[in-house]
């Protein structure tokens, strides 16, 4: 169990959740400026930014509050008895809280409105079955990692979200609560607010298979 209380733990999922969506947003922003009208070059470079801050957090905040950033990874392991119910949404709502408060930063940085909301349409089966093989994929990577090779779930991570940004149809979004926030920036990473319950319905779709197939490979939870 974790030993740290529970507002340094809040506090550890608020600037960890506020630096990887200003990272997602904002390296966004930087690389469809400096493209020019690339889209592969824009998604790459917005790939590389977004898994480096990635490794940088989790290695930074994972020992305070085991560095969710990401409310499918929270409940995931609620459901697994690794993590208290009562927890639950403290942290869910710090996660999209900070995390809206690091798409404000972004805005205000590259000087657009700070108050906007997306227009990018994100739609359809194909997108949905994205986010669901994304977010399968990713749970059931930490799962796996933390109960055979805990120091490398940093990289793995990282490296799962840089892959599948590229094998999956929407780009790997992966989380509720970045879901949330990508509706409150229109801008390269965005997604229109109306397309937002269909997305974060296959996230947890997602989860929930994914937490099966950990039962399925690793039993129950030791904890």
């Amino acid at each position: 169990m974790n030993k740290h209380a529970l507002s340094h733990r809040l506090s550890a999922e608020a600037l960890g959740s506020f630096f990887l969506f200003a990272g997602v947003l904002g390296s966004g922003v930087m690389a469809q400026t400096l493209a020019g009208g690339n889209l592969a070059v824009a998604l790459l470079a917005n790939t590389v930014a977004t898994s480096a801050i990635l490794y940088v957090l989790i290695e930074m905040f994972g020992p305070i509050s085991g560095a969710h950033f990401n409310p499918a990874v929270t409940l995931a392991f609620a459901i697994r008895r690794e993590f208290a119910w009562r927890d639950v949404a403290p942290y869910v709502l710090v996660q999209i809280a900070a995390g809206a408060i690091g798409a404000f930063a972004v805005h205000l940085m590259f000087d657009l409105p700070i108050l906007q909301f997306s227009g990018r349409e994100r739609a359809g089966i194909g997108q949905w079955t994205g986010e669901l093989v994304a977010t399968f994929g990713l749970v059931l990577a930490i799962l796996v990692m933390l109960r055979h090779r805990p120091g490398v779930v940093p990289a793995v991570v990282a490296l799962y979200i840089g892959a599948a940004y590229w094998f999956t149809s929407s780009t790997s979004f992966a989380n509720p609560a970045i879901t949330i926030v990508r509706s409150l920036s229109d801008t390269f990473a965005g997604i229109a607010p109306a397309d937002v319950p269909g997305f974060i319905a296959a996230q947890l779709a997602g989860m929930l298979l994914a937490v099966g197939c950990a039962r399925l490979l690793l039993g129950r939870s030791e904890s």
